[in-house]
């Protein structure tokens, strides 16, 4: 029936108000934090900058191959089987062996239950394949291994990026996976992409090591190039510490030579290892790389072994708080690239904004007129109950602080379409009614049941789309189907509990004087 008890009466009014307040947040500025909250504006709409960053894998396979030239040699030399030649050429590994232990490997390398066991699964597990020409073997991965390291590369690329991004403070960034060497970087409001792209564009790959005169060391050397000049040093290739071992870093200003300095606190087991470095190096320059480059070399004067220390090369405040947030975040597994940019400027997000308001507010004024005219009193009530509709939608995607885009505001468009097709259909299902049922009460009650099933139809189905366009869809995509979506539920509740509501109110107090609406 029509009966509404006054506790629904109380609570269908108390959910209106509720998420009507939250609405309001939008346009007012509560001293309360958890009434202070908004819809935040995509990109599309705001401006910003939009980033798609290409992984470049590479350096990840011949390090991956690299390092297995230590458990080949370690292998068979616990073996005495001697391995000639063992270098890594094209992303491909390569030995060769004299005649006669030419059978063994291979007979080792096929023998999944002989000795080389406990490596031969690893190689399997990186779907590494192994194979002979001539006299040498050649191990190199499989396609399926360099999918499945692309997609590990892509992982941590994601988090270390969005680490990377959130120190910086950027409002509502959008970081997406784009098949499994891409990654997708929209900053909505971000009309200066410069220092992400610089941020983004270093690999971060710390390292400590001891600056060398000579190259014919056990380790070997390397020349590299100071940052701030174009003088050279020959380092050792033996790492003393790497950024893994880093817990933080925070730039700071040296008190003694009112320099801008970066701070750093290592783990127990860097601290050790950085301890032990200094206790028997103290005299020699400890060089302290940052992808590839030298940021500064001092001498080593005592021993440092409270694991914390310092980096100073000439920076600016704004350098050494940069340079700190890339070894917080960590090193990235590999070189990132920015295959294409874009920039939004704030005026046609203004533009975009003003079409879809403009838009809206015309189509609300259409319907509403129109359902005046059609249905009198009860057009009224429907009008009443479409604002509530509207109030209450955009207080829910105020709540979740949802992302508001073009598309967005085309759901909420059509949200208010689907309210006005569930009035009509209940209007004229009581119209049915009223021809045939001499009791108002009835008729009206019969109009809102027997339509309820057509109604609930046309919304599940749209819901579904909704749903498969959310979880299939991307982007913009994602945007219209979430407030189309979330228009499903408010519509459904304002035709069923507030319009329902005014309808029984006045049905009640009128229901000896109603003809046909």
């Amino acid at each position: 029936m029509l009966y509404f008890s006054k506790i629904k009466i109380f609570l269908v009014s108390l959910v209106s108000l509720f998420f009507i307040l939250y609405a309001s947040s939008n346009l007012l500025k509560f001293s309360n934090e958890l009434l202070n909250k908004k819809i935040n504006l995509g990109l599309d709409l705001q401006g910003g900058s939009y980033l798609l960053l290409e992984i470049d894998n590479t350096p990840v396979i011949e390090q991956k191959l690299q390092n297995l030239t230590i458990t080949i040699r370690n292998y068979f030399k616990e073996k005495n089987i001697r391995v000639n030649n063992i270098k890594l050429t094209n992303q491909k590994l390569s030995f060769s062996v004299d005649d006669e232990f030419k059978q063994i490997i291979l007979d080792e390398f096929n023998d999944k239950e002989s000795n080389l066991n406990p490596y031969y699964p690893r190689f399997k597990t990186h779907q590494l394949e192994i194979a002979e020409e001539n006299n040498s073997f050649l191990i190199n991965y499989s396609k399926q291994g360099v999918v499945e390291l692309k997609t590990s590369s892509q992982d941590q690329a994601l988090e270390i990026v969005r680490r990377r991004i959130d120190e910086i403070g950027t409002n509502e960034p959008n970081i997406l996976k784009r098949g499994n060497d891409r990654i997708l970087v929209e900053l909505p409001g971000l009309d200066d992409p410069m220092r992400i792209k610089l941020l983004l564009g270093k690999t971060a790959n710390l390292t400590f090591r001891f600056v060398t005169k000579s190259s014919d060391n056990s380790f070997g050397a390397e020349k590299l190039l100071y940052e701030e000049s174009n003088e050279e040093a020959l380092v050792s290739k033996r790492i003393i510490l790497s950024g893994d071992n880093l817990l933080d870093a925070q730039p700071r200003m040296n008190s003694e030579t009112n320099e801008t300095i970066v701070s750093f606190t290592l783990d127990r087991v860097g601290a050790k290892r950085f301890g032990k470095a200094t206790s028997t190096g103290i005299g020699k320059q400890l060089a302290i790389v940052l992808d590839g480059k030298i940021i500064s070399a001092p001498i080593i004067r005592d021993t440092i072994a409270s694991g914390s220390g310092q980096i100073s090369g000439g920076f600016t405040f704004q350098s050494a708080t940069d340079l700190a947030l890339l070894l917080r975040s960590g090193a990235l597994p590999a070189p990132l690239n920015i295959i294409e940019e874009r920039t939004v400027g704030p005026d046609l997000g203004q533009d975009s904004i003003d079409a879809g308001i403009i838009a809206l507010v015309i189509g609300f004024i259409l319907v509403i007129l129109f359902i005046f005219v059609k249905y009198k009193i009860f057009g009224l009530i429907t009008n009443i109950a479409l604002i509530i509709n509207l109030f209450i939608l955009i207080g829910v995607l105020t709540i979740f602080e949802a992302t508001l885009t073009l598309p967005g505001i085309a759901g909420i468009i059509l949200t208010v379409g689907m309210a006005v097709d569930a009035n009509v259909l209940i209007f004229e299902r009581i119209k049915e009614e009223l021809k045939n049922e001499k009791n108002n009460l009835i008729a009206f009650d019969s109009g809102y049941t027997k339509s309820r099933t057509a109604i609930l139809d046309a919304n599940i189905t749209t819901l579904l789309a909704a749903i498969i366009l959310f979880f299939m869809g991307s982007g913009p995509i994602k945007g219209f189907s979430l407030t189309l979506g979330v228009g499903i539920f408010t519509t459904l509740f304002s035709v069923y509990f507030i319009a329902r509501l005014l309808t029984a109110i006045y049905v009640e107090k009128n229901k000896e004087k109603l003809g046909l609406i």
